[in-house]
């Protein structure tokens, strides 16, 4: 063999070696932060439905609305048994009886399903004993009882079709427990729903942030692991965590969502994610939590310890000065509401508000 096939020979192999070599770079590269062993992230991920007290529940008027009390959340999550009608935000027809009526049979009465159309529908009953208006219960006596249905909610204003099966599912109650129910108006009715539904769609915000990777992309346990650091946990949809609230019987205070694909995958840890959402649902959780300086905290939290960087809807790296921005105009939002008597995370605002 000539010295030029040698030569030759030695380049090839030193040219394919360095192919190798950065082909091996190149995976290491583009391979996903990974969680650490000592935090054992993928239970979070792992977590099924059995989580969903976590979840934001929509308030109702039913019994079973209640959250659910399978996680160690349970005394911050159960919610106060409290009267659910009120003329702010529902249309109200009492019904009046001649004699008192037990729990049973009211409940024997009910509808079979708690809902006009799109709007929660609900019954309560003015307790002998404790003068106060509940949703009915066994060995319970009541005097009078009242049904209402929701003005609006975030699919639109009553409107008359939904009043008159409002009517029919009062009427067919009263019918069974021998009362005699008192409609108001429907016409003015369906107008005060649209003008509280013109209401809150004016006021109803919806804030959400992009942590986007700078440079490496994130497995879902890596970031499952750095949000739980900052007190996330899982909620019932793979991909879905959220913050809880700090007061009882309140919705969590903020959401992380990313690729609930890839939170399904079989091997998530070799699935790359390259943004995750941080989110807030104003009227949903009350202004003493401090829900806007937790996103921001979180959102730089988050951002520095994964590599990333804070970005609004258009893409935009999110400034200080933006951030300060968007509080200000938050309170004045809060301060609106708390002049309607709608207070964001009071009871009247998460229903309306969902």
């Amino acid at each position: 063999m000539s010295n030029l096939q040698i030569g030759l020979a030695i380049v090839g192999g030193l040219l394919l070696a360095a192919l190798v070599a950065h082909s091996a770079w190149s995976a290491r590269k583009n391979q996903p932060m990974l969680a650490t062993p000592e935090a054992p992230a993928d239970d979070a991920l792992a977590q099924s439905a059995g989580d969903a007290s976590t979840e934001r529940q929509e308030p109702s008027f039913d019994a079973d609305s209640v959250l659910g009390s399978l996680s160690n959340l349970t005394s911050l999550m159960a919610i106060d048994k409290k009267p659910g009608l009120d003329v702010l935000i529902d249309v109200m027809a009492p019904i009046a009886v001649d004699a008192d009526v037990s729990g049973e049979a009211a409940l024997n009465a009910m509808p079979a399903t708690r809902r006009a159309g799109s709007k929660p529908f609900g019954v309560e009953g003015l307790n002998m004993l404790s003068k106060e208006w509940e949703l009915p219960g066994t060995g319970q006596r009541y005097s009078a009882f009242q049904c209402g249905v929701q003005l609006a909610n975030r699919l639109g204003p009553l409107n008359q079709i939904e009043y008159s099966e409002f009517v029919m599912k009062t009427q067919a109650f009263a019918d069974a427990i021998g009362g005699e129910p008192e409609f108001p108006e429907m016409l003015d009715e369906v107008a005060r729903a649209r003008e509280l539904d013109q209401f809150a769609s004016a006021h109803d915000a919806q804030l959400s942030f992009t942590l986007r990777a700078l440079s490496t992309a994130w497995s879902p346990g890596y970031v499952a692991q750095n949000a739980a650091r900052m007190g996330f946990v899982a909620g019932s949809i793979p991909g879905r965590m959220v913050l809880p609230a700090t007061e009882r019987g309140a919705a969590p205070m903020l959401g992380l969502a990313f690729d609930t694909q890839a939170a399904m995958s079989e091997d998530p840890e070799k699935t790359a994610l390259r943004e995750v959402t941080l989110s807030l649902d104003v009227p949903q959780v009350s202004r003493a939590q401090q829900p806007f300086e937790r996103m921001r905290e979180s959102a730089a939290a988050l951002a520095a310890s994964m590599g990333g960087v804070v970005m609004d809807d258009n893409s935009n790296v999110i400034a200080p000065a933006a951030m300060d921005v968007i509080g200000a105009e938050l309170e004045q939002l809060y301060d609106t509401l708390d002049e309607r008597d709608l207070s964001a995370g009071s009871v009247l605002a998460r229903r309306l508000f969902s």
